[in-house]
């Protein structure tokens, strides 16, 4: 019961982050094109598949470890992004500060902390590469959005700007990345799991 009311928490901090990160976007009057401008955001789509995730487990739904993992993979992500090369650059205030500190920094941590204390554990090293899918997916769709319109989500990926080689090097260097905190994630399930008592 605890993990469930600790997700549903959680939850509502998440729909209140996506909530404010909605309405900081006053530029756009209409609804359909503040989602639209959202819904480029590897940071926006990763926290509302994370609160979906929740707001499952809220219901009783039993998460996998290897599922578990892998949203925290992605989630960490988010947060390490952020606050290693994004936060500087787009500094933002009032409804759209509280976004940022919800949707970078409270879901990570907050996700964090709920897979250490409820999240199942029991994960193989053969899970690691599952966990790349989704940021492989949102990559060639930011990739192709951003060729298609010419707005570009992160810099990082601006083809435009860039360059495709140069950008190919960035990819590369997130693989890299990717599979260390992977791996880093992975040992550290296994020994919480040999931990365990019983």
């Amino acid at each position: 019961m605890l993990a469930r009311l600790t997700a549903f928490a959680l939850a509502l901090v998440g729909l209140a982050a996506l909530r404010a990160q909605f309405d900081a976007l006053t530029g756009l009057s209409l609804a359909v094109d503040r989602i639209w401008a959202m819904a480029a955001y590897f940071t926006i789509l990763t926290n509302a598949l994370l609160v979906a995730h929740l707001l499952a487990i809220t219901k009783g739904w039993q998460i996998s470890a290897a599922r578990a993992a892998g949203l925290l993979v992605a989630i960490t992500t988010v947060g390490i992004l952020y606050h290693a090369l994004l936060g500087n650059q787009f500094p933002t205030k009032g409804v759209g500060w509280w976004a940022d500190l919800g949707l970078h920094t409270v879901m990570p941590l907050g996700f964090g902390a709920w897979w250490l204390a409820f999240a199942p554990k029991h994960v193989r090293w053969s899970d690691v590469p599952q966990w790349l899918i989704w940021p492989v997916i949102y990559t060639a769709y930011a990739l192709i959005r951003g060729q298609q319109t010419g707005a570009w989500a992160y810099p990082f990926l601006n083809a435009d700007a860039l360059g495709w080689a140069h950008v190919a090097r960035n990819i590369g260097a997130l693989v890299v990345a990717l599979v260390v905190l992977g791996l880093a994630i992975a040992a550290l399930a296994r020994f919480l799991h040999s931990a365990k008592p019983g």
